[in-house]
């Protein structure tokens, strides 16, 4: 694959993304801290079971602050 072709990938990877993501709460401000913990969250699991684990743990640890507390 020569540059153009990866830069046309990228571009088309990039625009489906944007169209066909799933709604998820790590993605509506796309934080650092957020994203982090959904990805500890997802290592083996599945999305549908992290959902309330993960809306509970920001609702009472909304911060890496709040955690060292």
């Amino acid at each position: 694959m020569n540059d153009d072709e990866l830069k046309i990938f990228q571009k088309n990877l990039l625009k489906w993304f944007e169209t066909e993501q799933r709604p998820l709460p790590w993605r509506i401000k796309y934080d650092p801290y957020e994203i982090w913990i959904s990805e500890m969250m997802l290592q083996q699991t599945q999305v549908q079971t992290v959902l309330p684990y993960f809306k509970r743990w920001m609702e009472s640890l909304h911060s890496v602050e709040s955690v060292a507390l």
